[in-house]
């Protein structure tokens, strides 16, 4: 009686310790699979571009939590973590055409601006041309395009123009006017150089909208560089920036970050670069070079760039302003609508 309640007791422990291994086993497939979707939201999966600065730092100076990060959906925005669109996001290829099709099918944007803003929608326009109807867009969507209102707001032109608040007063004005709008999006001019003050109260109008409007997804920018370098004002402010997008879950499209690094993940910022893509090759001090010009001249236009109207800059500019913002709109079609 006790070999035969020894024996039991021995096959009720190695069924035991199977179920454990086989548990063990199917987590660890699990978390794999796991990673591979982080991977593509995060846009580093088959992305050639996903160098980050020396030290891992941004053009900023500040810690990149980010750039492989950087890719978190809206979704996840309620558990703190950003969705952060910047240089690792300009992998056009990486984005699945499934993706830009429901970006096509649930967005409707509305996008305010002046000059250095249109670098993406004239980047978008000419990616257009460039890789055909698939990457299309238009006000209301005509014709199965991407619904982008381009500047449609009255009584404010972008986040400095004509003050530091009316941009807000006239996003509420359109909101209302337009509840089909599901996605919000202000450009700077030059304003970001502006004091903390001025950047908290930017980012307080922005927090007042998203709470008023909370079917509305509200994207956050930085500021165009203007050649002041790492140490200077307009970098500290959109550092503060990023900081408060990423320590509150925000959507940010990194304006700034994007004109920082040419396609191959090549670092400028510690180089004094301005908008419109020059910078110091010789670190003495004097921008005497200009990166996307480089870039141009050593691949081939129509093939590897497309030539586009690029305000105040470089058409490889506007080119990859275009890529990160279908990443943009791609990645909140699929994990918020």
């Amino acid at each position: 009686m006790n070999g035969i309640q020894g024996t039991h007791m021995w096959g009720l422990y190695l069924s035991g310790a199977l179920l454990i291994v086989l548990f063990a086993l199917f987590s660890c497939s699990a978390s794999d699979d796991e990673s591979s979707v982080n991977s593509i939201q995060s846009g580093n999966a088959a992305n050639p571009q996903g160098g980050t600065s020396p030290g891992g730092t941004s053009q900023g100076g500040t810690p990149q939590v980010g750039a492989p990060q950087s890719g978190a959906s809206p979704s996840q925005n309620a558990s703190g973590n950003a969705l952060i669109i910047d240089h690792t996001s300009t992998d056009l290829d990486a984005i699945p055409p499934e993706w830009i099709e429901k970006a096509k099918e649930t967005l409707h944007i509305a996008y305010g601006h002046t000059s250095h803003g249109s670098q993406i929608t004239s980047g978008m326009e000419g990616l257009a041309s460039f890789k055909g109807s698939l990457y299309a867009y238009n006000s209301g969507g005509v014709g199965g395009a991407l619904d982008l209102r381009d500047q449609p707001f009255s009584g404010a032109s972008d986040l400095g123009d004509p003050d530091r608040t009316a941009w807000a007063i006239s996003t509420r004005s359109y909101l209302n006017q337009h509840p089909e709008i599901n996605v919000v999006m202000w450009a700077w001019c030059s304003q970001a150089d502006g004091t903390a003050e001025e950047i908290n109260l930017y980012l307080s109008l922005m927090s007042e909208l998203e709470k008023d409007y909370p079917d509305v997804c509200f994207v956050y920018m930085t500021g165009h560089l203007d050649g002041t370098g790492l140490t200077g004002n307009l970098n500290v402010r959109n550092n503060q920036i990023r900081q408060y997008c990423r320590a509150n879950g925000k959507i940010l499209y990194d304006f700034a970050d994007i004109e920082t690094y040419d396609p191959d993940g090549v670092y400028y910022g510690d180089r004094i670069p301005n908008d419109n893509c020059d910078y110091d090759s010789g670190r003495d001090g004097v921008r005497d070079a200009n990166w996307a010009i480089q870039w141009q001249n050593s691949h081939v236009e129509g093939v590897d760039w497309y030539s586009c109207y690029s305000a105040h800059s470089q058409p490889l500019n506007a080119n990859l302003k275009a890529y990160a913002a279908w990443r943009l709109w791609a990645t909140i079609a699929v994990w918020r609508f």
